[in-house]
């Protein structure tokens, strides 16, 4: 029997209006983990919280982390817990090379 996919629970603040900022982390992380996970959560919430789970793990937490992720971060983070050997490509290249390149 194959071993159940990871689902990923994004609980967001109604009171903050968070919702869109949820639901484009999810559609960033089914873009990029379409075969990996088995499901993306929204979960209304309440109290400026804003978290994201792989599972039981908490891969970020708005107030522990210090604000929001960005689409690179997440997608490492999430990478690192369902996935750790999966090269991310672009998202996981360092910035653009100045070599060559006058100073």
């Amino acid at each position: 029997m194959a071993a159940a996919k990871p689902h990923v629970t994004i609980v967001y603040c109604t009171q903050c209006n968070w919702l869109l900022r949820a639901a484009w982390m999810a559609q960033e992380l089914l873009s990029t983990f379409s075969d990996t996970l088995g499901a993306v959560t929204l979960v209304p919430g309440t109290g400026g919280n804003f978290e994201i789970r792989v599972g039981d793990q908490v891969v970020w937490e708005r107030k522990r982390d210090g604000g929001f992720p960005g689409p690179k971060e997440l997608k490492q983070r999430v990478r690192d817990v369902v996935e750790p050997g999966r090269d991310l490509g672009h998202v996981d290249a360092a910035g653009p090379s100045t070599a060559g390149k006058p100073a």
